[in-house]
């Protein structure tokens, strides 16, 4: 008896790509002559903490205004759920904000000042109410609704700011330096909950900030920013450990510059002198024999030993010098070795090594791909 053989069941259809909750084409805005942002382009996800990372004056506050609706562009356009925001007021975009100053109104009670937003939108009584005893209970605020300003702590005013951002349950919250102001052990503390309000929300969050720790530890991917541009874009891991050009190289990390000069362009590597000592490095992309390249070594790529003590086969280059400090940090130490021809290095070691005393005698050393090469004529 002959048996039909199974049908095959057709593939099930590709799901449609998604598309970013937040696009930025194009923009450009100018005050008198000053670029302020030149030609933007980015695309942020849903579930996306998102930082814009770069120092003052480089576009990223500018940036984040125009995504609200605070500035309006010279040129290009703001995408949300794809909807196009960019002539729409703030009220009108679905977006939280939250500011480096908190901006709470002192006469107001927190639940006035959280509530704030949703009487803007003309929402109702019953529904003011219940979004509020939501946001508080996500931002750990219950039983405090009563109080003013001034009645509450520095901690308990970014919550309350935080509140407000998320009370109407937005499409996207824009962060702007809300970190900035409060003090160190407080900040770490409001890192860690803004990373959970974020999970918990399963929205992107666009967090503006100048301080790479904070970005590097809050975010899921990073922007950048340059003069008013975006100089690289990526998971954050790969902005740290493979810097797209100097400007990245140079800020992300706070690595050693090594200023020096192609001597021989060799295979896979290229020989360097540095103020007279000889380094070799991965190849440098268009380096010619007599160019200045910058190298880029962050001090945790450095090893270090006591003098005569074993750095590993791969570290080719190996200098001697002379430890001039040890500052402890906590997690590791810095420790900053003179060198034979004037310069200093600072490499990063764990706290538990022993036998590093200021004034000693150390080695240290690298493996080629431990740097990162740029000539000098680069952006």
């Amino acid at each position: 008896m002959n048996r039909r053989a199974p049908r095959r069941r057709p593939p099930p259809p590709a799901a449609a790509p998604v598309p970013p909750v937040l696009q930025v084409a194009d923009v450009a805005k100018r005050f008198g002559q000053t670029a302020a942002i030149r030609k933007v382009d980015l695309a942020i996800d849903q579930q996306e903490f998102f930082a814009l990372l770069g120092p003052s004056g480089s576009g990223k506050t500018t940036l984040l205004r125009v995504i609200a609706g605070l500035e309006a562009p010279d040129a290009g356009r703001v995408v949300i759920n794809d909807r196009e925001v960019t002539r729409l007021p703030p009220y009108a975009r679905n977006i939280g904000m939250v500011f480096q100053d908190f901006l709470l109104f002192p006469h107001r009670t927190v639940a006035e000042n959280v509530m704030f937003p949703l009487r803007m939108q003309g929402r109702s009584r019953a529904e003011q109410e219940q979004q509020l005893a939501w946001v508080l209970g996500l931002v750990r605020l219950k039983g405090l609704e009563k109080r003013y300003p001034h009645q509450l702590s520095g901690g308990q005013k970014q919550r309350v700011a935080l509140a407000r951002g998320l009370v109407s349950r937005p499409s996207v919250l824009l962060l702007d330096e809300p970190l900035a102001n409060l003090d160190r052990e407080l900040r770490r503390e409001m890192e860690i909950e803004v990373r959970r309000f974020q999970q918990e929300l399963g929205i992107p969050f666009v967090y503006v900030t100048h301080n790479q720790e904070e970005a590097l530890t809050l975010s899921d991917r990073i922007a950048v920013m340059h003069e008013g541009r975006i100089e690289q874009v990526g998971p954050k891991l790969e902005i740290y450990h493979h810097p797209a050009t100097r400007f990245v190289a140079g800020f992300v990390g706070a690595p050693n510059r090594l200023r020096t000069r192609v001597a021989e362009a060799e295979g896979r590597y290229t020989r360097l002198i540095w103020d007279g000592i000889a380094l070799i490095s991965d190849r440098v992309d268009g380096g010619a024999a007599g160019d200045l390249v910058d190298l880029f070594l962050k001090p945790e790529r450095i090893r270090i030993t006591a003098k005569g003590g074993d750095l590993g086969g791969d570290a080719a280059n190996q200098l001697e010098g002379v430890l001039r400090d040890v500052i402890f940090k906590g997690p590791y130490l810095d420790c900053l070795v003179a060198l034979p021809n004037g310069r200093e290095l600072t490499v990063s070691a764990p706290p538990t090594m022993t036998g590093l005393k200021r004034g000693a005698v150390v080695r240290i050393g690298w493996p080629p791909a431990a740097a990162v090469a740029f000539r000098a004529d680069e952006r």
